[in-house]
C-alpha cells in the first residue's frame, strides 16, 4: 500500500513550463501511422506484458479483430491466442499469472454498448476475472468527454496519439477505395480512414504510466500500484525505430472539475510552436474549428513572408451531429483566412481514393521539420479546453534531440507521398521543383488515384452557421456549452484579423447581392 500511496503523492500536476507537463528520455520512438499496422503491433507488445496493460480512451470495441491469432471458426485453446480483441484479453489473462488489464473509456460510450450485444457478453465474460477491470470515465464536467487514447504496458512501454481500439479504425497505407478487409463487426463496408500514433520506450513511458493511474483514480477505480522495474521490454520484436535516445515533451488539456484546476498545456503549446515556425507548418487534423487557433494562423498568414500552410483534413465531419457543428464553423473560418492570404501560403486538403474521400482522423502537427507533434487533440474549441487530452511531441531544440530533424522530414515525405499515391523518394525534388509543398500538389495530382484536392468550404444552412458563429455546441469553457450567447462573444472576435476580413466578405456579399 505504502508504494501505492507514494507513487500518487509524487504525481505533480503542475506544468514545467507554459504548453508543457513534463519532458523525459525515450530510448525508442515509432511512428505508427494507419491502423493496419498499429492494431498487429500493439497486440505483439501486449503479449510481451508482464504487469499491466492499462488502456485508455475514447472508445473500445471488444468485437474488432486484431491481426494475429485466430478466428472463431479454428476451435481449440491451443491452436495459438484469438483474434478478436475481447477473447484476446481474456486469454491473455488466463494464460499470464499476475498481469492486470485495466480499460478506461469514456462514459458516452455506455449508450452505444446496447447496439454490441457481443460486447455485452465479453464484460459478462471478464467480470469473474479479478485481473480484468473495465470503467467508464464520468470525472469530467457535463457536455465535456475523455478524449485521450493511451496505452501503457508495465512501466517501460507507452502509445500515444489518435488511434482507439475501436471499429472503423483499420485500414492499410493504401486506402484502396474498395478494400475488403475494411469492415464493421457485422460485416458491412466501412470508408478509407487515415490515424497516427505514437509508440515510446523509456522514461517518458514511465510518465504516461503515471499519468494514466492517475487518470483510472480520478475515474473511480481503485488505486494501482506502481509497476517494478523490470528489464523486459514491450517493445515489438524486429520494429525498427524512427528515434533513438531522443527527448519527448507531454502536453495535456483538461477542464476544471472537482478539486482539480483547468489544464490548457494544448492550447499554449499549439500557439507557440505556430507563432514559431520559419518555413512551413504541416497539419493533419479531423476539425478546425479553434477560435485561437486560427487567430494564430491569421497572425502569421498577414506577415510579409509568412511560412507555408499545408492542412490535411476530411471532407465533412464523421456523423450528422458532428458535420452540424464542426463543418459550418470550419467553412466560416477557412474563408476568412483565404481573405487575408495575400502571399499564397495557406493551403487545406481534402485526401481522396479515387472518387471516395478518405477521412482524416490523425492529429498531426510537423513545423520546419523541426517539430513533431502527435496526440488526441483535435484543433476545435472542444481539446483546447474541455476535453481531457494528451500530446506528445519531439523538439529538436531540446537538448540531445537534433539528430532528429533528417527523420522527422522522412515523415512528412513518407506523409504526403501517402496521400498522393507516389513514391517517398521523389518527394524532395517534386517540393523543390515546385516551390513547397502545395505547388507539388498541385503538379502531381491525379483523380484516378490517391490525392489531395483543395478544400472549397460549402454553403450551410442559416441556423447551423448561426450556431457556429455564437460557438454553441463547440465553447471554449464547459460553462458555455448551454449558453445562448451574443455571437460578438464567439467566433470572430472584435478587433481580431479574423473578425476583420470575414467583415469584408459580409459587405462585399452585401453589395454582389444588392
Amino acid at each position: 500500500m505504502d508504494r501505492i500511496e507514494n507513487s500518487i503523492a509524487d504525481f505533480s500536476d503542475a506544468s514545467v513550463e507554459p504548453g508543457v507537463w513534463r519532458y523525459a528520455r525515450a530510448r525508442r520512438v515509432r511512428v505508427v501511422i494507419d491502423g493496419a499496422d498499429y492494431f498487429d503491433l500493439i497486440q505483439q507488445a501486449m503479449l510481451k506484458a508482464r504487469q499491466r496493460i492499462l488502456l485508455i480512451g475514447w472508445d473500445f470495441d471488444t468485437r474488432i479483430h486484431l491481426k494475429r491469432g485466430r478466428r472463431w471458426w479454428q476451435r481449440g485453446w491451443n491452436r495459438s491466442y484469438p483474434s478478436r480483441l475481447g477473447s484476446f484479453i481474456l486469454w491473455l489473462n488466463r494464460r499470464r499469472p499476475g498481469l492486470e488489464i485495466r480499460i478506461l473509456k469514456w462514459s458516452y460510450g455506455f449508450v452505444k454498448f446496447f447496439g454490441r450485444g457481443s460486447m455485452m457478453l465479453d464484460l459478462l465474460r471478464w467480470w469473474p476475472h479479478r485481473g480484468i477491470d473495465f470503467k467508464f470515465d464520468t470525472a469530467h464536467p457535463v457536455g465535456c468527454s475523455h478524449h485521450q487514447k493511451l496505452v501503457v504496458i508495465d512501466d517501460d512501454f507507452a502509445v500515444c496519439g489518435g488511434i482507439d481500439l475501436t471499429t472503423g479504425r483499420w485500414d492499410t497505407r493504401e486506402h484502396l477505395e474498395k478494400q475488403p478487409a475494411r469492415k464493421s463487426p457485422r460485416g458491412e463496408p466501412l470508408i478509407p480512414w487515415h490515424d497516427v500514433t505514437m509508440m515510446m520506450e523509456g522514461e517518458v513511458a514511465a510518465e504516461l504510466e503515471l499519468l494514466g493511474r492517475t487518470r483510472w483514480l480520478r475515474a473511480g477505480g481503485k488505486a494501482l500500484s506502481q509497476p517494478e522495474h523490470d528489464p523486459g521490454s514491450a517493445w515489438p520484436d524486429g520494429l525498427a525505430p524512427h528515434f533513438e535516445d531522443v527527448e519527448v515533451g507531454i502536453a495535456r488539456t483538461r477542464a476544471a472539475y472537482d478539486e482539480d484546476p483547468k489544464v490548457d498545456e494544448v492550447e499554449h503549446l499549439f500557439l507557440q510552436q505556430i507563432a514559431g515556425a520559419r518555413r512551413f507548418v504541416y497539419i493533419e487534423n479531423q476539425y478546425f474549428t479553434s477560435r485561437t487557433i486560427c487567430e494564430a494562423i491569421a497572425r502569421r498568414i498577414a506577415e510579409p513572408d509568412p511560412p507555408e500552410f499545408v492542412i490535411v483534413m476530411p471532407r465533412t465531419a464523421d456523423g450528422w451531429a458532428e458535420a452540424q457543428v464542426m463543418d459550418p464553423a470550419r467553412a466560416e473560418l477557412v474563408e476568412a483566412l483565404e481573405a487575408l492570404d495575400r502571399n499564397d501560403s495557406f493551403h487545406i486538403y481534402v485526401p481522396v481514393s479515387g472518387k471516395t474521400p478518405i477521412y482524416v482522423h490523425a492529429k498531426l502537427m510537423i513545423v520546419d521539420d523541426r517539430v513533431l507533434r502527435i496526440g488526441s487533440a483535435n484543433m476545435n474549441n472542444r481539446s483546447m479546453g474541455l476535453d481531457s487530452e494528451c500530446d506528445v511531441f519531439i523538439d529538436c531544440d531540446r537538448p540531445g534531440n537534433a539528430h532528429a530533424e533528417g527523420t522527422i522530414r522522412k515523415l512528412r515525405e513518407s506523409l504526403l507521398a501517402e496521400h498522393l499515391g507516389i513514391a517517398e523518394d521523389d518527394v524532395p525534388q517534386l517540393v523543390a521543383e515546385n516551390g513547397g509543398m502545395a505547388g507539388m500538389i498541385a503538379a502531381v495530382g491525379d483523380a484516378n488515384r490517391r490525392d489531395l484536392r483543395p478544400f472549397h468550404p460549402g454553403e450551410h444552412d442559416e441556423w447551423a452557421t448561426d450556431l457556429a458563429l455564437r460557438q454553441t455546441l463547440d465553447p471554449e469553457e464547459p460553462e458555455e456549452l448551454f449558453e445562448i450567447k451574443p455571437a460578438r462573444r464567439g467566433l470572430f472576435r472584435p478587433g481580431s484579423l479574423l473578425a476583420k476580413a470575414r467583415s469584408k466578405l459580409t459587405r462585399k456579399h452585401d453589395k454582389t447581392n444588392e
